[in-house]
């Protein structure tokens, strides 16, 4: 059972991953678009969507609903917190950094996140991080530098993608004391839900009554794949893996989304990858396979040998 379930955790951090690496290249789609207003209409149809799943799912099974309404404060700090940094403050960063500074800079910093996960995952989780998983960590991000293109810039746009790198990796460790209790949909749910105000907040005194506006055929279309795939399939099965993997090593994951921004620019037809590119997904795919071998069990140690039995006593 444990090895189905590792097996699904890697499954589903790759393919959350992978979506989230298509994101890029298909932003290309909805460029014109008012940012925020973009984003909180997604997040919206996500929560939407997220929510009549579990609904739906609480009915099959007979469980009870627990809404909004019923979780703790504790439950709702995380999830506020979640939200305003995973989500809002994420897109807040990457925004203002692409103003200062190139995207490969800003991909270079936020792919050090399988490093911060790796370190910072087991000391929430209240274990020693894993000297191996560190090491596959560094691997893994060293590689999605390199295909990222490592990037150049200023110190202020610096400073801002470092304010997305915390969004990220808060995306990930506050979901950890929470996916016990409410599971990875009513994770994804809620902490959408929660960011789609916020966002339309920053919208609006960002760009006033421009914030949302009606789409084109293709802006809809890009959103309608950002919404379904990249946030409702992608958070659900990312938030699926933490479960059961562990935030730092579904962490390493983290460095497939350059890789998968290559692969869906060739697909696409709009760039072909080079030596970097490849030698990149190499460097990321052996962190990968190197933090994910199966943990080695101490060895049992050797039973003692049974004491001989006292020999009669002669007559």
């Amino acid at each position: 059972m444990t090895s189905i379930t590792s097996t699904r955790g890697m499954l589903g951090a790759g393919s959350a991953m992978f979506c989230v690496g298509t994101l890029t290249a298909v932003s290309a789609t909805i460029a014109d678009y008012p940012v925020f207003g973009g984003q909180a209409v997604r997040y919206t149809v996500a929560a939407a969507i997220l929510l009549v799943v579990v609904r739906f799912l609480d009915a099959r099974q007979d469980r009870p609903q627990l809404a909004l309404r019923n979780l703790t404060p504790r439950d709702l700090v995380l999830l506020t917190a979640l939200a305003g940094t995973g989500l809002a403050a994420f897109n807040v960063f990457i925004v203002a950094a692409t103003r200062d500074t190139s995207p490969a800079t800003i991909g270079t910093v936020i792919a050090t996140v399988p490093i911060v996960l790796a370190l910072v995952g087991p000391i929430l989780e209240r274990r020693r991080p894993s000297p191996t998983i560190v090491v596959s960590a560094v691997v893994v991000a060293l590689g999605a530098a390199l295909a990222n293109g490592l990037g150049s810039g200023t110190l202020h746009g610096l400073l801002l993608s470092l304010g997305a790198l915390g969004g990220e990796v808060c995306f990930s460790l506050l979901a950890v004391p929470l996916l016990p209790k409410l599971g990875p949909l009513r994770v994804s749910a809620y902490s959408a839900a929660l960011a789609a105000p916020m966002l339309l907040v920053i919208g609006l005194i960002a760009d006033g009554r421009g914030v949302v506006r009606t789409p084109t055929v293709s802006e809809a279309a890009g959103f309608t794949y950002l919404t379904v795939i990249v946030t409702t399939v992608a958070f659900f099965l990312w938030y699926d893996a933490i479960g059961r993997l562990g935030a730092d090593r579904a962490g390493l994951f983290a460095g497939m989304i350059p890789v998968s921004a290559v692969i869906t620019t060739v697909v696409l037809g709009l760039g072909g990858p080079g030596p970097a590119d490849l030698l990149g997904a190499a460097l990321v795919a052996t962190g990968v396979v190197i933090g994910l071998r199966p943990r080695r069990r101490p060895a049992a140690a050797p039973a003692p040998a049974p004491e001989p039995e006292p020999e009669p006593a002669g007559c």
